[in-house]
């Protein structure tokens, strides 16, 4: 056999079991970045001051947008931020490009 490991081929459908409480809506996104070989999503986290104490949210860029989360967290729940960040890019993405309507 030749040792062209390199197949151009690469048609990849992935069977995406039903399964949303094991894989986060962060992973998920990074599959829809690499399926359609797009740079991995980047976070950035927000801080707002609210009388005292500080609340926290994120952004996420992905397909050369900036998509921010719908809410706010305490400091100890950074990484709901970033869900939920990664979870409204996915919304966009469907709206926008029709992605994911299989979920």
């Amino acid at each position: 056999m030749p040792s062209s490991s390199s197949s151009s081929s690469h048609h990849h459908h992935h069977h995406h079991s039903h399964q949303t409480t094991s894989s986060s809506w962060q992973q998920k996104l990074e599959e829809v970045c690499r399926e359609y070989e797009y740079s991995a999503p980047e976070y950035q986290l927000v801080s707002d001051r609210r009388g005292g104490r500080t609340a926290w949210s994120s952004i996420v860029v992905v397909f050369n947008t900036t998509i921010q989360a719908r809410y706010w967290y305490d400091g100890k729940n950074l990484n709901n931020a970033r869900e939920d960040a990664a979870e409204a890019a996915l919304n966009w993405l469907q709206q926008k490009y029709g992605y994911g309507s299989g979920y």
